[in-house]
């Protein structure tokens, strides 16, 4: 026979949140990972433009014209993937505005 009662949440090892999450527009949310994917975006631009380019392994021309694209990508995938912590304190700011409007 086995118990099928559910465990309380501090015997399960688990801690409950200190409160309830306040409920976020998707819309803001994205909206403030946007911002950190334009940021980083930028960030490495710089990065890159400070890298010496070798002319015999370098990409000529062609590398020129897409370190802009490389760049943004690369924003773009490191803000997806949490980025550096810039989206929640941006998305606070966007509720904090949000709320002083209503």
């Amino acid at each position: 026979m086995t118990d099928t009662t559910p465990l309380p949440l501090a015997a399960a090892g688990a801690t409950p949140p200190a409160k309830p999450l306040p409920k976020v527009d998707p819309k803001s949310a994205k909206t403030a990972q946007e911002f950190e994917s334009v940021f980083l975006g930028q960030m490495t631009q710089l990065m890159l433009q400070s890298v010496q380019q070798d002319e015999q392994f370098g990409g000529g021309n062609g590398e020129e014209i897409f370190r802009g694209v490389l760049a943004e990508k690369l924003g773009a995938e490191m803000a997806r993937r949490g980025g550096i912590g810039l989206a929640p304190a941006v998305l606070d700011q966007i509720l904090k505005l949000q709320q002083g409007q209503k």
